[in-house]
């Protein structure tokens, strides 16, 4: 037996290769398939199955793709009642790939329908040696089971079963989970990208929760906000995502093409580039999604699905590098991008809106002069763990509802833990008719080394 694990970041994805003798299963596959074909190669191997744990709420499955690419089958969970061809799959089902033998387990809580993989190595012995526990056991952690509205009890009650189950098998069965830190699939996953059943019965302090009640209690509050891409994804992947092959083919435009194009209510700008760049000149109403920081989950919760998406980017490979990830959440729809970049808008004699970037000490000399009015655009625990004293807390997203609260004529110092989201909140700003915004460059981070009190 053989194991191959792949790892994008941003996302925090794990997906696997399992190789047998000559056959071997791609275990939830990105959309971007290739890399899982060539590797396959590389081993020797012919990719004969593609096994998914659950529907995935944070991105696009590849196993269509994957299937149109190699002839591979499909396995899913029966319950996910998906539309498109497959191997339904219920508990106690049992299947091989040459010498291994794996067993599924339904394993609901973080989805409705998860299932988990029991694999056994035949040539070495009959004990399960490997689990693919998809979201349901993290590192650390567990999968959250609140993405789904007015079902948050009733799958952390099932989630509580589904570990039990999961405990039984022996300490030594080696955990490897769809996701590792930094996904919102769980409240605080660990760094570490594999684990097993003894250590994680030891150490997984949610595993530690009883009785059921004080567990559904534990899960249910408190928890980060849920994407609004996280519903959609698991629809689309449930339905059959579009293959990536059918998408339309992204182009330039010159930048007088683009204005008209941007000036549609269907249209909608992403700047992906760094907060300082677009703090020097940005187009009016469009998005700064910096690509430095978590763009494919941000792009997926901010940007409406519907819209058809034009880029602008420092550059060609940054162009295809945004486009595979905004497709990765579910957004098919980017179809240009602006030609010569900022640069070109600018020589075509075109308008453009500045940000001033505030630096740490120069943040802390303004407030020791006057009162001015901070904006602290983290997560609530985020904001909860350290914040400036005077700072009021609207996370990003939010503020596309939550702008109202605010004074459209007041000045304001947006702060995140970098830079990255308060310039991302000064572009959703600056479309509901904001000004006077400054943003804070280093955030929350500048302000800790400068040994700011809060």
């Amino acid at each position: 037996m053989q194991l191959e694990q792949f790892y994008i970041p941003k996302i925090a994805h794990n997906s696997y290769l399992l190789g047998g003798g000559k056959s071997c299963a791609i275990i939830d596959p990105r959309r971007d398939v290739d890399l899982y074909i060539e590797t396959a190669k590389k081993m020797g191997f012919n990719i004969t199955h593609i096994l998914e744990t659950h529907l995935h709420a944070d991105f696009i499955s590849g196993h269509l793709d994957l299937a149109e690419k190699t002839g591979a089958k499909i396995y899913f969970p029966a319950s996910a009642n998906c539309q498109f061809e497959h191997q339904p799959l219920r508990e106690g089902d049992k299947f091989e790939i040459d010498d291994i033998s794996i067993e599924v387990l339904e394993t609901p809580g973080h989805t409705p329908e998860h299932i988990s993989y029991v694999i056994t190595d035949n040539s070495r012995g009959k004990d399960p040696v490997i689990l693919f526990s998809g979201d349901t056991l993290f590192v650390g952690d567990v999968g959250r089971p609140d993405i789904f509205p007015g079902k948050a009890k009733e799958l952390a009650s099932k989630l509580y079963d589904s570990l039990g189950k999961l405990k039984e098998l022996p300490d030594f069965c080696e955990v490897l989970p769809t996701h590792g830190a930094g996904s919102l699939c769980g409240r605080s996953i660990g760094a570490n990208r594999w684990s097993t059943i003894g250590y994680e019965k030891k150490y997984n302090e949610i595993l530690q929760i009883n009785p059921r009640e004080k567990f559904i209690t534990s899960l249910i509050t408190e928890m980060p906000p849920v994407p609004d891409h996280f519903r959609r994804c698991s629809d689309i992947n449930r339905e059959g995502p579009e293959l990536v092959k059918n998408l339309v083919n992204i182009k330039p435009l010159k930048p007088g093409q683009f204005k008209k194009i941007a000036q549609n209510n269907d249209s909608v700008i992403i700047d992906c580039r760094d907060y300082e760049a677009f703090g020097g000149q940005h187009i009016l109403g469009s998005y700064n999604i910096d690509f430095k920081g978590n763009f494919p989950t941000f792009a997926g919760w901010i940007i409406p699905p519907e819209k058809k998406i034009l880029l602008v980017t420092s550059g060609y490979q940054a162009i295809e590098e945004a486009v595979i990830w905004i497709r990765r959440v579910g957004l098919d729809n980017t179809v240009e991008f602006l030609e010569g970049g900022m640069p070109a808008w600018a020589d075509s004699g075109f308008r453009t809106r500045h940000v001033y970037q505030v630096s740490s000490p120069e943040l802390n000399e303004i407030r020791s002069k006057r009162r001015i009015n901070i904006l602290d655009v983290r997560m609530p625990s985020e904001y909860k763990a350290g914040h400036l004293e005077e700072a009021l807390n609207i996370p990003v997203p939010d503020l596309r509802q939550d702008y109202t609260k605010l004074n459209q004529d007041d000045e304001y110092y947006l702060i995140c833990s970098t830079g990255h989201r308060s310039s991302l909140g000064i572009s959703i700003l600056e479309q509901k008719g904001f000004k006077n915004l400054n943003n804070v460059s280093g955030g929350m981070t500048g302000m800790n080394n400068l040994g700011v009190e809060k």
